[in-house]
């Protein structure tokens, strides 16, 4: 493999290694219930609310400057830690390369170009004979993650677009954000990194341990979904979909309820009238 500390400041290198799962089929994220579901199980013992992610907690390891001693101490004890060839390195301007794992936790499908099958009607460069772009939209499988080889000067952003580009997802990178995700007390932690952050110093940070720093990649929630953006047959298969997950929770809720209500009666016909 190619050393990453050959490349230019301003443009970085990056290297895959693959690193995803085998699991397939549609995916989406339960992370929020309604809010009629939210009313029903906060005055009742019936139903367990799942655990929740909590958002934008404080976490330090970015905050944390350290000099050129600090940084070989540091790259020492990472390489000790590791059961892997994942090592980090030195480089004599004193900026060090390494690799970082990034899981995909994406609840929206993402666009691809379609395949260059040379059919009739469309070109090579997947556009219909009228000069329309045409895109492929599907999940990516649960549970995805690559690893990156990346320098100490890559930022968040240069991350995001070298995913999108490993996977030749289309869609534009602001759509996506890079997050910190921690565990602790049986808590999971999330906090968004800005454009210009370095992964790989909080990596070199938190050491190799993925409870105590693991990268997501999400959605960015900042702003609007730009549904203009997708064409008819995407928009189409979205509806389908939601109507698909809508009758889903419809149906989890009636049987929520349904298992409530028995328990209730079977309750007042045990009881004795006082």
């Amino acid at each position: 493999m190619k050393d990453a500390a050959t490349s230019s400041d301003k443009t970085p290198s990056f290297e895959m290694t693959w690193g995803s799962s085998t699991s397939s089929g549609y995916c989406s994220e339960e992370g929020s219930d309604s809010e009629f579901e939210q009313y029903f199980t906060a005055r009742t013992s019936f139903i367990r609310k799942p655990r929740k992610e909590k958002q934008d907690e404080q976490i330090e390891w970015g905050k944390q400057e350290l000099t050129t001693a600090d940084i070989q101490q540091k790259v020492k004890e990472y390489n000790a830690q590791i059961n892997s060839n994942l090592f980090m390195n030195m480089n004599k301007d004193g900026s060090y390369t390494g690799f970082i794992k990034v899981q995909f936790k994406l609840v929206r499908p993402v666009s691809v170009p379609p395949p260059k099958k040379g059919a009739a009607g469309q070109d090579a460069g997947g556009k219909r004979a009228g000069g329309v772009k045409r895109r492929t939209s599907f999940y990516l499988p649960k549970d995805t993650s690559k690893h990156l080889h990346i320098s100490s000067r890559t930022s968040a952003r240069e991350v995001i677009e070298a995913l999108l580009k490993k996977f030749t997802v289309v869609d534009n990178p602001g759509k996506f954000a890079l997050f910190e995700r921690s565990e602790r007390h049986d808590q999971v932690y999330l906090r968004k990194l800005s454009d210009d952050e370095r992964p790989l110093h909080l990596r070199l940070c938190a050491g190799p341990n993925e409870k105590v720093l693991g990268l997501v990649l999400k959605e960015n929630e900042t702003g609007e979904v730009n549904w203009h953006a997708f064409s008819m047959p995407e928009l189409k298969n979205f509806l389908r979909i939601l109507q698909r997950e809508e009758e889903e929770h419809v149906k989890q809720i009636v049987q929520r309820f349904a298992l409530a209500r028995t328990r209730m009666q079977d309750a007042l016909a045990g009881s004795t009238p006082g």
